[in-house]
């Protein structure tokens, strides 16, 4: 198995590790981490994928890769804003379902 298969074969586990606790986890900040690995396996593929182009890698999926990581960073601290506002207001880390409180359905 060479370097390429082993890279996807990385990301496909991470992003299944990722959407398995987007959906088993109510808690935001474990909801954002599995966002976030799920982010980083993306980023995994794209670079693995990528082809060499005569003989040198190729600088554009890796600049798409340091864009999407500065992205990343900075949507993240929002959503940690976003939560910890949430939690101040709220007292709880968690969203609401659906038949909670205000919900008279």
């Amino acid at each position: 198995m060479d370097n390429a298969a082993l890279y996807v074969l990385a990301a496909a586990v991470l992003f299944g590790v990722g959407v398995y606790g987007l959906i088993v986890s109510a808690h935001l900040m474990r909801k954002l981490f599995a966002i976030n690995i799920m982010g980083n396996a993306i980023f995994i593929l794209m670079v693995a994928v990528a082809g060499p182009i005569d003989g040198a890698p190729d600088p554009v999926p890796q600049a798409l890769v340091l864009t999407g990581i500065v992205i990343a960073v900075s949507a993240t601290a929002f959503a940690l804003a976003l939560m910890v506002r949430l939690y101040q207001e709220t007292g709880r880390a968690t969203l609401a379902d659906d038949n909670g409180p205000g919900n008279d359905d």
